[in-house]
């Protein structure tokens, strides 16, 4: 009898127009550390507290650390990281972590994504089909994505995909030098029949990515 597969879904490459999504790789490392220095003041307010300086933390060699841990994560079925390419170059992450199977079948949603290429629907587009792997070939039923108050450009965009506001988890990680309020949001399979892509598609008609 075969065995059913402990982490369906992964390895994984998805792709849309010039959008591409693909596992980490380790030839990556320069490119991901140039992108990362890069990005310092428009991602680091919403990164996890540390006490080393962005730029001891975005190395090559951070990154091979770093792609080491998430690579065997994805091995046991927890997680799920992509890279992000637009036109080729890596433009950011998208990350369904901390998998659980069994009765729950739900995991986290993060992401991040190059100042370069904001505005113009990559990060939903991403998201959306993420979201759409996560819930057809992974098998999930509930995905949560936790937002601070502050950053309204990420609550409309789990909005417009249909993530619905659950409430305020108080005080709930330690982001940028202190302990942050997060709106807890989520989306349920049954949330999108059509698919999270599609529905994103008929409410943001026109994007360039399209």
């Amino acid at each position: 009898m075969t065995e059913p597969l402990l982490h369906p879904g992964w390895p994984a490459r998805l792709s849309s127009g010039p959008v591409e999504l693909h596992p980490l790789r380790r030839r990556d490392a320069a490119e991901w550390s140039r992108v990362r220095l890069a990005n310092e003041r428009w991602l680091s307010p919403w990164e996890p507290t540390s006490s080393l300086p962005w730029t001891a933390r975005h190395t090559p060699a951070a990154y091979r650390a770093m792609r080491r841990t998430v690579a065997r994560r994805a091995r046991l079925g927890t997680s799920l990281p992509f890279a992000v390419r637009v036109d080729g170059r890596l433009a950011g992450q998208v990350t369904i972590d901390n998998v659980v199977r069994g009765a729950l079948r739900a995991g986290y949603l993060g992401y991040w994504i190059d100042q370069d290429v904001a505005g113009r629907g990559v990060a939903s587009l991403a998201v959306a089909m993420v979201c759409d792997h996560a819930f057809g070939p992974v098998g999930l039923h509930r995905l949560e994505a936790d937002i601070r108050p502050e950053n309204m450009p990420s609550q409309r965009l789990a909005e417009r995909l249909g993530f619905q506001r659950e409430g305020l988890r108080r005080r709930y990680l330690d982001i940028d030098g202190d302990w942050r309020d997060h709106l807890a949001y989520a989306l349920l399979a049954e949330d999108a029949p059509g698919g999270v892509l599609a529905r994103w598609r008929r409410m943001s008609p026109g994007r360039p990515v399209d």
